[in-house]
């Protein structure tokens, strides 16, 4: 199996590994170290080897921060883990504290006493972090001082090797475009921008540019590794030469040089002597490579990694690949729902155990290279953590007279999946079926909606919470987020979002859409498909073209759970068309009780 169900910490982690850590700030004269969940690469699932903040806290949630002192430490999570992270962590050793871009800077201001000496590994942190941090240092008149070492590093005895899979070729005929022809698509915006080469340093962007895929971050299919791509197209890439075969040598051809990572910083300062212009994303980029730059003598264009909003939109070979993962994973999906509601009510089935079939459904189609995230899969209050993860710790049964909430994904060569469905164990009560039913005509509204070009995401968020602020109700996370190609299943630039976003949403884009509801210690309730961005197209009667979305997931959703009468005629008439698309989509792909079960489930409501 992908996914494991130890679990990752426990709360005796910051009773003992905070003393440890304290010798080593003591040490190197620091009275506080800023303690990112961020890996050296701004991951967002991070190796075993550099979960610094979960060693330190116990919290292993996929957003947040730490800071730690000599005498006190916080811990800085968002809305998705106000549960977990008191589950996880010792308040007798941390603070909880909410996080938001500039939280820590606010709380160093707040609690940090003049003359500190507040460490950072610049490594982890991005320049436009540690611009945040120094503005805080300088109005409260602390230290903010760039570690050497890291003191976590130094103190971490058990730490895990750094990961160092293979890095292979990922096939032209899936990407839609050649490396070669990449690398001078984004050497032409590098020379626009007025910068003679870029940094690329985020493992999404290194996997698109150069048509590679490795194995390096769970659930993932990144290579870790730097590059320096030149406007004429030329690039060095850096891999650790263990991940490097004839093959990928092949593959990248003449144009490449290919050097070991552990010489970035070596290149860079060569970069730097020849006195060129080198864009760099500052929201990327570690801070500790801008600084070898200046120092060498380059200078610093300042602008959005350039290969981001490229690999944002799709070619038409991967939006035809996402369109045939999802129907594969359709399959897999129904398989489950099918398979659960013949044995859910037993009430027998615990959670990962249901984790444990979805996957092997997933396995079955032959083409699984692995999860897209690790399943969350949550019965009854568990379903109200928005990103609970199962552990033998916590597992718990599925219980008739609760709601099973699944939010899962699929790695494939051709496409990224991400889907959650919420089912109802026995017989719902009508909160359940009420707020169930607002959450679908969220879904819908957002399915259906139609906006010009230059809207982001943030104008559509509205559109899937109305239903829920009518009735006085929310939730505390995004409303979608972008999905890569056989990449990772969270892409920016785009994304749906109560807080405002820059970025215009384009045809080609793949967003989630995914409402939800979460009763803090009863249920959870979430519906989400994937879409797709589709092309600018005139509307009749209209003076502008507009743009809307393309449904690419297909299962059913739960019938026990919609009031009909609470769903317009058009909403109705939605869901019975979308339900005929999932029939025919999947019809003679699945066994023969399964497809029989599914027209039951997809019969007009």
């Amino acid at each position: 199996m992908f996914q494991t169900y130890d679990p990752p910490s426990d709360r005796s982690f910051a009773s003992r590994h905070l003393p440890p850590l304290r010798e080593r700030l003591e040490a190197q004269g620091l009275d506080g170290l800023v303690v990112p969940h961020d890996d050296e690469y701004q991951n967002e699932y991070l190796p075993d080897s550099t979960e610094r903040l979960m060693w330190v806290s116990g919290f292993s949630g996929s957003a947040g921060a730490g800071v730690v002192m000599r005498d006190r430490a916080a811990v800085f999570t968002d809305g998705r883990y106000t549960i977990q992270v008191r589950e996880q962590v010792d308040d007798a050793f941390f603070e909880y504290e909410d996080y938001t871009a500039s939280a820590v800077a606010e709380w160093l201001e707040r609690e940090v006493p003049q003359g500190a000496v507040i460490g950072f590994d610049p490594m982890l942190h991005p320049r436009q972090g540690v611009k945040r941090l120094e503005r805080a240092a300088a109005r409260k008149g602390f230290t903010l001082k760039a570690v050497e070492t890291n003191p976590i590093d130094e103190a971490w005895d058990d730490r895990p090797p750094a990961p160092c899979a293979p890095v292979v070729p990922h096939e032209e005929a899936l990407a839609g475009e050649s490396a070669a022809s990449k690398r001078e698509r984004i050497g032409r915006s590098v020379a626009e921008a007025g910068a003679d080469a870029v940094l690329v340093t985020a493992p999404t962007s290194l996997a698109w540019l150069f048509n590679i895929r490795g194995g390096d971050v769970h659930a993932s299919p990144l290579p870790l590794g730097r590059a320096v791509l030149r406007k004429d197209g030329r690039a060095s890439l850096f891999l650790a030469a263990q991940k490097v075969s004839d093959e990928l040598r092949t593959h990248l051809g003449d144009a490449v040089e290919l050097r070991e990572e552990s010489e970035v910083e070596a290149a860079l300062a060569e970069l730097g002597g020849e006195g060129i212009k080198v864009l760099v994303d500052p929201s990327l980029a570690p801070a500790r490579y801008l600084t070898v730059l200046e120092e060498a003598g380059a200078t610093l264009v300042e602008g959005d990694d350039p290969t981001a909003l490229p690999r944002a939109i799709k070619t038409d070979a991967e939006l035809d690949g996402s369109r045939a993962a999802h129907i594969r994973d359709g399959v897999a999906i129904t398989r489950f729902l099918h398979w659960l509601a013949q044995n859910a009510a037993s009430g027998k089935l615990t959670e990962i155990a249901a984790a444990q079939q979805l996957e092997a459904f997933r396995r079955e189609t032959g083409e699984l290279r692995d999860v897209s995230f690790d399943t969350i899969s949550a019965s009854g209050p568990h379903g109200a953590m928005a990103h609970y993860k199962v552990s033998t710790e916590t597992d718990r049964p599925i219980e008739p007279g609760t709601l099973y909430l699944v939010d899962s994904g699929g790695q494939y060569r051709d496409g990224t999946t991400d889907i959650t469905r919420t089912i109802a164990v026995g017989e719902p009560s009508e909160d359940m079926r009420r707020h169930y039913t607002l959450v679908l005509k969220g879904h819908i509204a957002l399915s259906t909606a139609r906006f010009p070009k230059g809207t982001s995401g943030h104008a559509l968020d509205a559109f899937a919470r109305r239903p829920l602020w009518e009735a006085g109700l929310d939730y505390d996370h995004g409303t979608g987020h972008g999905v890569g190609s056989y990449l990772g299943v969270h892409e920016g630039p785009q994304k749906i979002s109560k807080h405002p976003i820059d970025q215009p949403l384009m045809p080609g884009m793949i967003c989630s859409n995914e409402p939800g509801y979460y009763r803090a210690g009863e249920y959870g309730i979430r519906i989400e498909n994937l879409v797709i961005v589709t092309p600018f197209a005139p509307v009749v009667g209209g003076e502008r073209e507009m743009m809307g979305f393309e449904t690419v997931t297909f299962a059913p959703f739960e019938r026990e759970l919609i009031l009909k009468g609470l769903l317009t005629e058009d909403e109705r008439r939605w869901v019975d068309e979308y339900h005929a698309e999932v029939a025919a989509k999947l019809s003679g792909r699945l066994p023969e009780e399964v497809e029989d079960w599914l027209k039951t489930r997809t019969a007009p409501l």
